[in-house]
């Protein structure tokens, strides 16, 4: 059986290869893109059952964002929401046959790690501008500002170790169970690893939203950063 670590390369452009990987995240954006078009084209005060169920998502997500970071949602709900939801369908998206989550490959993680790591810095700016975000490395002391940095650096390399170990070792198993037993054993097997893929992309934004909250923590809590910047 084939390692979940291996890429194949589909094809190029130009220098550049494409893998296995990328084509099924391009897939999985212009998916979510255009259903994020259409759902939203024909919005309603009196929503339909599909309006509601998006409002009901989105103020899930809202109260989420309140009940973890203690700040007004709006500022963020974009980034956490759209976190949340791709890494939610690219768990999900092992139930099309011949496809392998992109989530269970080291490049998809460290890219959205590296996402989170860069929003915490831009989120961190708005709320405290330049200096007072830098400032934060030096609590409570100047001499803590190495470890401070390698904290920011340790705590985003995490966020790809967890995400990548528990999605591909789901992957692995379940294509072991499949070449040894067959196609209807393993179902009891793919539906505890969809919910474990539910659940990482769970605790992979509530991760987010922790690290974000840190680097915003300097300024009132339940503002909004551009109100803040402004004062």
């Amino acid at each position: 059986m084939k390692s979940p670590l291996s890429l194949d390369v589909l094809f190029h452009i130009g220098p550049v290869p494409i893998t296995a990987p990328v084509l099924v995240t391009w897939a999985i954006m212009a998916f979510l893109a255009g259903g994020a078009l259409v759902a939203t084209r024909r919005l309603s005060l009196q929503p339909s059952r599909f309006q509601a169920f998006l409002e009901l998502i989105v103020q899930t997500v809202d109260g989420q964002i309140q009940d973890t970071m203690q700040a007004e949602p709006g500022p963020y709900r974009a980034f956490i929401g759209t976190l949340f939801v791709f890494i939610f369908v690219a768990n999900w998206s092992e139930l099309i046959p011949g496809i392998e989550p992109p989530t269970a490959h080291l490049e998809t993680d460290a890219a959205l790690a590296l996402l989170v790591f860069l929003a915490v810095i831009y989120f961190g700016i708005r709320a405290s501008g330049v200096k007072g975000y830098l400032s934060t490395f030096a609590s409570p002391t100047p001499l803590m500002i190495p470890l401070n940095f390698a904290e920011s650096l340790t705590r985003t390399f995490s966020l790809l170790v967890r995400l990548f170990g528990n999605v591909m070792s789901g992957v692995f198993v379940i294509g072991i169970v499949l070449s040894l037993a067959g196609l209807l054993v393993p179902i009891p097997l793919m539906a505890l690893d969809l919910l474990t893929g539910a659940v990482q992309a769970y605790i992979f934004a509530v991760l987010a939203m922790v690290f974000i909250a840190g680097a915003i923590s300097e300024g009132s809590p339940m503002k909004n950063p551009d109100e803040r910047m402004t004062k």
